[in-house]
């Protein structure tokens, strides 16, 4: 058998929250390996380019036992949004960012009484936010069908095209001296002395530190570890239109029905919003549900009538991850030299911020700007023990 692989930090997950970490400690001088189960359509590789800044209501529907958590990380989302305009300074390319704001649309007076009380709430804890009328989205949002009464706007809220993101910060990585091992699914992890060691379908590999940033996986490769951490996969579904000319401004979404569309620089509409998808298969590959694909697409064209007329090009599957609502950041309770990285609601959103206050925490940094303490997964307490 060969002797294990020796590197400095070992992060596992290459999505934009291990990429985004990796760059930092790479940037740092840090010896640092990225291991990225690449074959998996995990949110990273499949998400829609929302950058979500507002709570959002299919959140607050689905999980209202949740909602305290998601106000507290409210600043995480204000700071996020800022830090990806900041990344795409830094290297230098366009990632088609644009914060034009977000809608949060209402139909009838009752979601628009809902949406007119979250503001409020959320104008309490710092957001830039208002409610609108017919007449005033009118003016800004033509496009919007008439069974549109009002809206909440976010003007932090934006998108950007994920391909050319994802792509800049990986070149990113690489120029910066970091390593990626692509198609590398960790199935186990365990201590060995001082350091860790790293086991799936590649040769062992031994870190004096790991970060984790597997999304949906942590949970499951922390349980033999003792610790509980309940991500969750959830998978969901998007579709993309033909291009089409300038039509949709603002990232919009719906107070009661799940949704979120938005236009790209070069025309095509993408369509999303948690529709759901399934797992399918002995690998658990995200597939697409006709019924989430006709639904999607109908609500997509009541909103905004004129999408009637584009055609599909393509739907898709991705799995989003879910945990209470909160990050699970720092140093893993108990495990020296074990580090996690999980954001909280609107993963990619999170991203390269939450990427950043990992590195921090694992290069012994503290963030003045802020506390990730409360985000601890000593929160959950500990893996049940099998019988």
């Amino acid at each position: 058998m060969s002797p294990p692989r020796d590197v400095a930090v070992a992060v596992v997950g290459g999505g934009i929250v291990g990429l985004c970490a990796a760059l930092e400690l790479a940037r740092d001088g840090a010896e640092v390996l990225v291991l990225d189960d690449a074959a998996r359509l995990g949110g990273t590789t499949a998400n829609a380019g929302s950058l979500h800044v507002q709570m959002q209501s299919r959140f607050i529907r689905m999980y209202p036992e949740q909602v305290a958590g998601l106000e507290r990380s409210l600043p995480f989302y204000v700071a996020a949004a800022r830090r990806w305009a900041d990344l795409e300074r830094e290297l230098g390319t366009s990632f088609e960012l644009k914060a034009s704001g977000g809608l949060m649309v209402a139909e009838t007076p009752e979601s628009y009484e809902f949406l007119a009380r979250k503001c409020e709430r959320e104008r309490q804890l710092g957001l830039t936010v208002e409610m609108l009328g017919r007449t005033e989205l009118a003016r800004i949002a033509p496009y919007l069908g008439e069974a549109v009464i009002g809206a909440e706007f976010c003007a932090e809220e934006g998108k950007l095209n994920p391909l050319l993101a994802n792509q800049a910060v990986r070149r990113a990585l690489l120029a910066a001296g970091g390593a990626l091992l692509p198609e590398a699914r960790v199935e186990r992890i365990e201590q060995d002395g001082g350091a860790w060691r790293l086991h799936g379908g590649f040769d062992a590999i031994r870190a004096g530190r790991v970060l984790l940033a597997a999304g949906a996986g942590t949970g499951a490769l922390l349980a033999p570890l003792g610790l509980h951490v309940p991500t969750v996969a959830e998978p969901l579904h998007m579709n993309v239109t033909e291009a089409a000319a300038p039509l949709i401004h603002h990232l919009v979404q719906h107070a009661e029905r799940m949704i979120t569309l938005k236009q790209l620089s070069a025309g095509q509409v993408v369509i999303g919003g948690g529709w759901p998808a399934r797992l399918d298969g002995p690998q658990r590959h995200p597939t697409v549900e006709a019924s989430s694909l006709l639904g999607n697409l109908r609500l997509a064209s009541h909103i905004v009538p004129r999408l009637a007329r584009l055609r599909l090009i393509r739907s898709w599957a991705g799995v989003n991850t879910t945990v209470d609502g909160q990050c699970v950041l720092g140093a893993a309770p108990g495990l020296p030299g074990l580090f996690l990285a999980v954001p909280g609601d609107a993963g990619y959103t999170l991203g390269p911020l939450v990427g950043g206050l990992a590195a921090d925490a694992l290069q012994g940094r503290r963030d003045l700007a802020f506390d990730i303490s409360p985000f601890s997964a000593a929160r959950f307490g500990r893996a049940p023990v099998s019988a």
